[in-house]
């Protein structure tokens, strides 16, 4: 069944191979971004509908769920994939203001898009929301020294991870009628890391694409990368 899918940050990288990949699959992909050129260029690029949205701005998230409101009527899945790294420099030299613009991107961003795309969510059949977080936000990731998620210091960005994953078990539980599922993409090659990831986009769009498309039984709640369920 083809369903209406909301990407945030699809212009580039993660988001736009997931957008590509639905598309190909035959899905109603709304591209959304806050480059308007680039946004118009990716829709065009993979036959999608390109939205404006900047997810640290109400108004912009609040017209941009008027748009779909007025375009589609409502939307299956609404993927929150837009982030930032933030700044790359030592914890010593670390911000309020910095906390302040990597946790507004990264996590009050899906509030604000939960918040405004719900009822859109609730006039689809089967709708589900799929949070784009990171095994750098898992304490047993972070942990375990076989994992490369052992030799990373980025307090800023991992504490953010960290609270998408639980954002979306509380919103799992809060809103039983919509399936919220978090996914770590892996260490993927893409610009939030200058492409010094070893997976490709497409592998680590694999299990983005996967819970997009699932069947409504699926589960809720869970927290899972592309060979699985994960650890927190």
């Amino acid at each position: 069944m083809s369903k209406i899918v909301f990407i945030t940050g699809a212009n580039k990288g993660l988001g736009f191979e997931a957008a590509r990949r639905l598309a190909q699959l035959g899905h109603t992909v709304l591209v959304g971004a806050r480059d308007a050129d680039r946004g118009r260029k990716a829709a065009a690029e993979i036959g999608g509908r390109f939205v404006a949205v900047d997810v640290t701005d109400d108004a912009s998230v609040a017209a941009a769920a008027a748009d779909v409101a007025a375009h589609e009527g409502h939307v299956d899945v609404l993927i929150n994939n837009a982030g930032i790294a933030g700044p790359h420099a030592p914890a010593v030299e670390l911000t309020g203001d910095d906390a302040t613009l990597v946790l507004d991107t990264n996590v009050v961003g899906i509030v604000r898009m939960t918040a405004a795309f719900l009822p859109l969510l609730r006039d689809g059949a089967d709708p589900a929301v799929v949070n784009v977080t990171s095994g750098l936000g898992s304490q047993a990731l972070t942990h375990d020294p076989a994992r490369i998620e052992s030799q990373v210091v980025a307090p800023l960005y991992t504490a953010s991870k960290a609270a998408v994953t639980m954002l979306t078990t509380q919103y799992a539980k809060a809103f039983p009628d919509i399936r919220f599922n978090a996914v770590d993409p892996g260490y993927t090659a893409t610009d939030l890391n200058a492409n010094s990831g070893p997976q490709t986009v497409t592998e680590g769009t694999d299990a983005i694409v996967a819970l997009a498309t699932e069947d409504k039984d699926a589960g809720t709640g869970r927290y899972v990368d592309r060979f699985g369920p994960l650890p927190w």
